[in-house]
């Protein structure tokens, strides 16, 4: 993922606003998802994945909280054959998010914090802070992208236990296809650049409606750092399918 490509476009489209036809609704949005893998025989573990996304609307206020987590136990056995469970994948993030509305329609400033505890990961702490300007860059009745980009400051414990903290200039964007009635198609990419590092990540996932409040979520993740230890790799990938619950 080169973020020298994609900054001038997020920064290109940031020049543009799409007047909405109906504003967001007033109050809470919420939504929970779940997934889970049990293995057994040959291979014996369990990999849960969840996460808890709440949005708020306000007047004049746009406020956006989510927690996720990611944790995998395996069965290996050791030389003496004697086979342990020890934990493979521990992973946990959450982030808030305060958006104040302008004038124009879709057009808002933001304030936000993120927070990133990874057991296994190059950096196994990953904090930020960080302001900006979003707003709707294109607008349709099947489709829509939206765009923010911003400074930032953050701090990170690489997996070495070396910290590293400085600033950052954070671009992201949001996209979304109705592909039918009951289907939907998102990418979501989030690019920040600090002086020593490129700290990436992006979403694909498809959404299906099974009733009024639960859906089927198909996604595949990545995320993706320049600059890591000598034994870690600078990819993760995660693909799952989970049950979402709207309420």
């Amino acid at each position: 993922m080169n973020a020298k490509k994609i900054f001038p476009i997020l920064l290109l489209f940031s020049a543009f606003s799409a007047t909405a036809d109906n504003a967001p609704p007033l109050g809470w949005n919420n939504s929970a998802e779940l997934g889970a893998i049990s293995t057994s025989g040959n291979t014996v573990g369990n990999s849960v994945t969840g996460k808890l996304d709440a949005h708020q609307e306000l007047r004049n206020w746009s406020n956006e909280y989510i927690l996720a987590a990611y944790f995998k136990d395996e069965e290996i056995k050791q030389a003496s054959g004697e086979r342990v469970r020890q934990r493979s994948a521990q992973r946990y993030s959450l982030s808030a998010k305060a958006a104040f509305k302008l004038l124009e329609d879709h057009n808002r400033l933001f304030a936000l914090a993120t927070h990133v505890d990874d057991r296994f990961g190059a950096y196994t702490r990953y904090s930020t802070l960080g302001v900006g300007y979003g707003t709707q860059a294109y607008a349709t009745e099947s489709s829509n992208m939206d765009v923010e980009i911003g400074p930032g400051y953050f701090q990170g414990t690489r997996s070495n236990s070396v910290t590293e903290s400085g600033m950052t200039i954070r671009g992201a964007t949001n996209i979304k296809w109705k592909v039918s009635d009951t289907a939907q198609l998102s990418q979501n990419i989030i690019i920040e650049r600090g002086t020593s590092n490129v700290h990436s990540q992006a979403e694909t996932a498809l959404r299906t409606k099974i009733n009024g409040t639960m859906q089927m979520k198909a996604a595949y993740s990545i995320r993706n750092d320049t600059n890591v230890p000598a034994d870690k790799r600078n990819t993760d990938t995660q693909t799952s399918v989970t049950l979402v619950y709207s309420f």
